[in-house]
């Protein structure tokens, strides 16, 4: 069955695409290559059938917990915003419905996570504690107070947020929200935000906790650090993330049988708008108790886990567990595919055994941010020792092997759970996977170089595989051999050489259509739903040429970039700064951020941005006096923003070099460099 991409993809194939339409015409001939998509291959169609004879499938406890508890759900379920554009649907899964088993195309395990995943609606955790799934990414979850509503994590889009809401008032009935707790900084737990309340409705930050809950305004708590980490991961590297997460989440693909599936923590980024409101207060201890509407809450710290900053809560009216995103019915990511720091293995585990230590005895059930609970105080003990078991065992074999002098490819392609752990549902590799886990210790504890010193330095992809091209000779007889081991199953060797014919000229033909069919073929064999997402996205842009202008992207707020620090939009300009045009300057600026009543000196030495807080500079040639979040019309060279906003003393062509310079990327437009080509 050939795989349904969206309508603007299938628009996109009526165009000729540049490097699909050159040289190489008689070998795509000869080779039967052609530019659309195909069915699995019988060997792909016999790996997957294998994994119904791997797993036990009778075992049902993961769908048992996922449908546990319903009160409510459309009959079908898809969000459009204002304009009318879809930004979520698991309407688009109905597919799902004409299959007794898993399709050819698709890893029978991955299919049972998709259909667990399709799951969504209003379900009941426990007697006061419910959440809306299955309406973004993440999970809506909310604690019924004496008077009103504690809310967790409030998704990634306003949209689905609001329409989650509805659905709780019109079951449960109408409340007022007295907190909002955001378990970690990551988008898809707080982008949403002002779907349940306005930022002007935020409790005052400078009160204490009391005070702040006694205000009648609305605390939004987060764990130490939440601001901080929001905005590096969101802002400092966000171009280069957005344009990954083309690539992990599918937003390039439709859901189909040979296309988009879940991916272990939901079924995909939402495409509504973006909102952002600051913490008013931070949890900065384990064991602090906060009382709130008549509910008790304790905090326990986790940070290193699967956030910088991350926490998860106990409520002991309720003998209630949350575990934010450490356990999630998947196996989750010490280091993820579109980007982001490395998350430490074995911290993960120690809190989640601390939290056995901690609430063990008394605990009935445990929820989180994504996916299901599960109840029982054996099941969940035992689900909280698996999961920590898992992290700790990608952490400590893959040091052992180190320490035998073992590589990172290496490591990966050796490194296997037990068996006993390999067989729980709840931590398939969905998500995450053993593999590149694995190579985020070895980067955590290692870096990137394997002490073999041809590797201290190597050409640049482009030019190595043209070199390698050189050597090989006739590309023609590669491809021919090429196309041998595609029948032979070697889809991954396959996809290494061509791809290398690809990078030494992008415009052979044959080599990206054969590049693109064994990327295919390895998509269709995924478990984690990010890998085939990743190998499904390349194989499209092989056949079609770069097609990022396409996706789909979140409407963003500028919330965010308004609750930047001075410090932090400093530190921004240096990253978009042109350093080789400013190579030969060296000037200062003062600049005195009005509405903080702070200084700060910049520093441009020979391109270098240094930034000196709480300073002042009488060699500094200019002053520049401005509200902190004016300083972002600099970030994003607004000349007319900073006339109107900014008092300028002294020699103001040094700021307008500044600005003109600020030219290293767009900040206000998606990325659309090349992956999968140079």
């Amino acid at each position: 069955m050939k795989k349904k991409l969206s309508l603007f993809l299938s628009a996109a194939m009526l165009l000729t695409c540049t490097s699909c339409t050159n040289d190489n015409s008689d070998m795509t001939s000869e080779l039967s290559l052609t530019s659309e998509s195909k069915p699995a291959t019988d060997i792909t169609a016999e790996i997957n059938s294998a994994v119904y004879s791997k797993l036990d499938f009778k075992n049902t406890s993961e769908y048992e917990c996922a449908s546990k508890g319903l009160i409510d759900a459309p009959e079908e379920l898809e969000l459009t915003d204002a304009e009318g554009k879809v930004i979520w649907s698991q309407k688009a899964y109905s597919f799902l419905e004409d299959y007794e088993e898993a399709p050819d195309s698709a890893n029978p395990s991955l299919w049972e996570n998709t259909i667990n995943n399709n799951l969504y609606g209003l379900f009941e955790v426990t007697d006061g504690i419910y959440q809306v799934r299955g309406y973004d990414m993440a999970n809506l979850t909310l604690i019924k107070g004496d008077t009103g509503w504690i809310i967790f994590d409030p998704l990634m889009s306003v949209e689905c947020t609001q329409a989650s809401m509805e659905l709780v008032e019109k079951n449960l009935g109408k409340f007022p929200v007295k907190a909002v707790i955001i378990s970690h900084p990551h988008v898809d737990h707080f982008g949403g935000i002002n779907g349940v309340m306005e930022s002007e409705q935020a409790a005052d930050s400078s009160q204490p906790i009391k005070e702040q809950i006694a205000s009648g305004k609305i605390p939004v708590i987060a764990p130490e650090g939440f601001t901080e980490h929001a905005v590096s991961e969101n802002i400092y590297s966000g171009k280069a993330m957005g344009r990954r997460a083309n690539y992990q989440y599918g937003t390039l693909l439709e859901p189909s049988e040979t296309g988009k599936l879940a991916m272990g923590i939901g079924m995909g980024q939402s495409l509504g708008t973006v909102s952002f409101v600051a913490p008013t207060y931070e949890i900065t201890s384990t064991g602090e108790k906060i009382s709130i509407d008549g509910v008790e809450l304790e905090f326990q710290m986790t940070p290193g886990t699967e956030a910088p900053a991350e926490m998860n809560t106990w409520f002991p009216q309720k003998k209630a567990l949350w575990v934010a995103e450490n356990c999630t019915g998947t196996l989750h990511n010490l280091y993820t595919l579109r980007g982001a720091q490395i998350r430490d293995g074995s911290a993960w585990a120690k809190y989640l055994t601390e939290a056995i230590t901690l609430y063990g005895d008394e605990v009935e059930v445990t929820f989180q941010s994504h996916n299901w609970p599960h109840w029982g105080n054996d099941t969940v003990n035992e689900y909280l020792s698996d999961t920590a078991a898992v992290y700790k065992f990608i952490n400590d074999q893959t040091l052992t092997y180190v320490n035998q002098g073992y590589t990172s490819d290496e490591i990966s392609n050796m490194i296997e759970l037990p068996e006993k752990l390999a067989e729980n549902w709840y931590t398939r590799q969905y998500y995450g996977t053993v593999a590149h886990n694995s190579k985020a210790v070895y980067q955590k504890y290692m870096g990137w170089y394997d002490a073999n010193p041809v590797n201290l330095n190597p050409l640049e992809p482009s030019e190595s595989a043209k070199k390698w091209v050189e050597y090989l000779g006739d590309t023609d007889e590669v491809l021919k051999k090429a196309k041998e081991d595609f029948g032979k199953g070697e889809y991954q060797w396959v996809a290494e050489v061509t791809n290398t014919i690809v990078f030494a000229d992008p415009e052979n033909k044959a080599a990206r259509l054969l590049c693109a069919d064994a990327l295919e073929q390895l998509g269709y064999q995924s478990e984690s739903g990010t890998w085939r997402n990743a190998y499904l996205t390349a194989a499209a842009e092989l056949r079609e040429g770069n097609l990022a202008k396409y996706a789909d992207t979140t409407k963003n707020t500028g919330d965010m970039q308004k609750s930047m620090t001075p410090q932090m939009l400093f530190d921004y300009m240096s990253i978009l700064l042109d350093k080789s045009a400013l190579a030969d300057e060296d000037f200062k600026i003062n600049f005195n951020i009005t509405d903080k009543k702070e200084q700060y000196v910049i520093h441009v030495k020979n391109g270098v941005l240094l930034t000196y807080e709480n300073a002042s500079s009488d060699d500094a040639a200019l002053t520049v006096s401005t509200p902190c979040e004016a300083l972002f019309y600099i970030v994003i060279a607004d000349k007319d923003g900073i006339k109107e906003t900014m008092k300028l003393e002294g020699n103001e062509e040094l700021l307008n070099k500044l600005v003109e310079n600020m030219n290293q990327f767009k900040v206000l437009e998606a990325a659309d460099f090349n992956i999968v080509e140079p």
